[in-house]
């Protein structure tokens, strides 16, 4: 079997380019003792593989120069070596950026067909885990708190949209053009949406739409972008909110030192408590998770959110459109 994966060539500095990037095709060989062979059909960008492209210690090891990166995937087992798998098993791994691939058993986790594939990238997956973590552990959701969801059309915004709204919560979403408002407004139901590049202030917009579902102001906060989002957060928090810090999308490709907000002592005037956390910390949720995404499923009350390119060509595509603000949902590569 023959795959062409995307390598990393060089370190980038500020924003990606071409250049930094090589598309390499090689010859698959059979799968050796306790291997298996798997077949990429979907795989998932996301903006945490940016700082993965710098060389610098982190929670995850940076990715390896001339090497394909590696990123979230849904394939179909072709052949294997190993009694754990058989040829037609859906499985899960960390290995994108690829068409196919051999790698030992453990590298696999099986999945079954009760859900359409690619939702095991989306809901019923790391962001899913990511949003019910956030929402349910960090920011430990009480009845009748009024919850704020930046990036909220994004992939993982738009599932914690969805949990707090299917827990009963009041949510105000954030997102970028009037498409993306709509989307939050009509598909996730929120109740309350700002289109941020269109409001001279994002705190009067924010204090507008708590004002307009009766609230005082948000008692949980749950964090994507950071800079102007985090600040107004801070402004209409109540005493004792709590903040859960999931990503800083702002921040990102930054050269320069990014822009505090002005108004962090709030944190300690309203006894906010602001964490920032990393889903791999909380994997013993993801079967509990599994359970209620597929309950919300099958009762018709989780939209699968997503943003699809067409091949492995297209990877680098869809990465870039994560930056542009040109993704709705989870945003994936079709691969098979």
């Amino acid at each position: 079997m023959q795959s062409r994966e995307i390598h990393l060539k060089r370190r980038p500095a500020g924003d990606t380019v071409p250049e930094d990037f090589a598309t390499v095709a090689r010859e698959l060989p059979p799968p050796a003792a306790g291997e298996v062979q798997v077949r990429n059909l979907w795989m998932a960008v996301d903006p945490a593989m940016r700082g993965r492209m710098n060389d610098v210690r982190s929670y995850i090891p940076p990715f390896a120069l001339d090497a394909p990166m590696e990123g979230p995937a849904i394939g179909e087992v072709t052949a294997s070596n190993d009694p754990g798998f058989a040829p037609g098993d859906l499985v899960f791994s960390r290995l994108g950026w690829r068409e196919a691939f051999n790698a030992p058993a453990s590298a696999l986790q099986r999945r079954d067909r009760a859900l359409p594939p690619q939702a095991y990238l989306c809901y019923a997956g790391m962001p899913g885990l990511t949003a019910y973590a956030g929402l349910l552990r960090i920011a430990a959701l009480k009845p009748g708190d009024v919850v704020f969801v930046s990036a909220a059309s994004g992939a993982v915004g738009s599932i914690a949209c969805q949990i707090a709204r299917n827990k009963g919560h009041k949510v105000i979403g954030s997102a970028g053009g009037p498409e993306k408002v709509a989307f939050l407004r009509d598909v996730l139901k929120v109740d309350g949406a700002i289109d941020y590049k269109a409001e001279p202030s994002l705190t009067k917009a924010l204090a507008r739409e708590v004002k307009a579902i009766g609230a005082e102001g948000i008692d949980v906060y749950f964090e994507n972008v950071g800079g102007d989002h985090l600040q107004a957060a801070l402004s209409l928090a109540n005493d004792f909110a709590r903040f859960a810090i999931c990503g800083m999308i702002s921040q990102y490709n930054l050269t320069e030192a990014p822009v505090v907000p002005r108004n962090l002592t709030m944190l300690m005037t309203k006894r906010i408590r602001m964490e920032g956390y990393i889903a791999l910390d909380h994997m013993d949720l993801e079967p509990q998770m599994l359970a209620d995404m597929v309950a919300w499923h099958d009762a018709g009350r989780m939209a699968q959110a997503e943003t699809v390119y067409e091949g492995i060509d297209k990877a680098l595509d869809a990465f870039w459109g994560l930056f542009t603000g040109a993704n709705i949902g989870r945003t994936m590569v079709k691969l098979g």
